[in-house]
């Protein structure tokens, strides 16, 4: 049978490996996440520019705004197979019926035949703020359910908390880890989070935890027919290769489905599905090696659990 428990110091090793490089994103200088109209409030402009198969300079675009005294952050997508070019451009608020709008759409249409305004979106930094506010309280809000849930569903399993407890971190890694992502794309190619953003973060939760339920509820079914002698890590192991293939067939099964979406589908959702890959795969991850390995390491002590690892490591070699 195969030891995944036994080696869950190296699963949570390559966790730490994954997430570092968000981490550093996240908080260095010019780094970040890159909030988009949905929590940073202003107007966001999508024109598309057929036919296009030479570059658009951004200078372009943005001395259209600025003659009208709209300072804009322009963003241009390279022509796809259609020669289509999307710029988007992001200002401060500017209302649908300030007339700067209509004169801003009549000279960029000047200055690209057939350019055609798709998308135009001004979002107030009253409702930013409440979007963002809530989005922590959404988040928060699952992770409480999530808790709660867990331990009455293994209130008859030892420790029940430590089930509820131990999804919520297992959780988290695919959190931060999408998080990071983000940081890094936002950083290179401008990716914004905004409420679909949002979307996809929380459809990442419910994957993670899902599986993570999957294993866990092994754990309770095989406990209740412990042989006598045997370690609890043990049995986590044995539950964890007995739900291996369902946990993998299922997400394979999801990933395909979202991959070709990322292949195939709409520009528009191009993020959304990504960071549902992303999160899926951190997911299956972190319900097979990190969440079950937790509770082994839990019911170990987490002091005692490192210095049986490293006793046993020295008898082997």
């Amino acid at each position: 049978m195969l030891d995944l428990v036994g080696k869950r110091y190296l699963w949570f090793a390559i966790s730490l490996l994954v997430i570092l490089p968000g981490l550093i994103f996240l908080v260095m200088p010019g780094g970040g996440l890159r909030p988009g109209i949905d929590f940073s409030g202003g107007t966001l402009w999508e024109f598309i520019i057929p036919n296009r198969s030479t570059p658009v300079a951004t200078s372009e675009v943005a001395a259209v705004f600025q003659r009208h005294e709209i300072d804009p952050s322009v963003q241009v997508t390279p022509p796809d197979d259609q020669q289509q070019v999307i710029v988007t451009v992001r200002t401060k608020e500017v209302p649908t019926e300030d007339p700067r709008r209509q004169q801003v759409v009549t000279e960029v249409q000047q200055a690209f035949p057939d350019a055609t305004l798709s998308r135009f979106e001004t979002v107030g930094s009253t409702v930013s703020r409440e979007s963002t506010q809530q989005a922590v309280v959404a988040v928060i809000a699952a992770s409480l359910a999530i808790l709660g849930y867990l331990t009455f569903a293994f209130r008859k399993a030892p420790h029940p908390v430590r089930y509820g407890i131990c999804a919520i971190l297992a959780m988290l890694h695919d959190v931060i880890l999408v998080l990071g992502v983000a940081a890094i794309l936002g950083y290179f190619i401008g990716l914004e989070v905004d409420a679909l953003f949002l979307t996809a973060l929380l459809t990442v939760i419910s994957f993670s935890v899902h599986d993570t339920i999957v294993v866990f509820d092994r754990v309770r079914e095989n406990l209740q027919q412990r042989r006598t002698g045997q370690s609890f890590e043990e049995i986590v192991n044995r539950s964890i290769v007995q739900t291996l293939t369902r946990s993998i067939n299922t997400q394979l099964t999801t990933l395909l489905t979202l991959l070709a979406l990322l292949l195939f589908g709409g520009f528009t959702i191009r993020n959304f599905i990504l960071i549902l890959t992303i999160g899926l795969l951190s997911g299956t991850y972190s319900s097979i090696f990190n969440a079950a390995q937790l509770l082994v390491v839990w019911e170990n002590g987490w002091a005692n659990d490192w210095r049986r690892k490293l006793g046993r490591e020295q008898a082997t070699a």
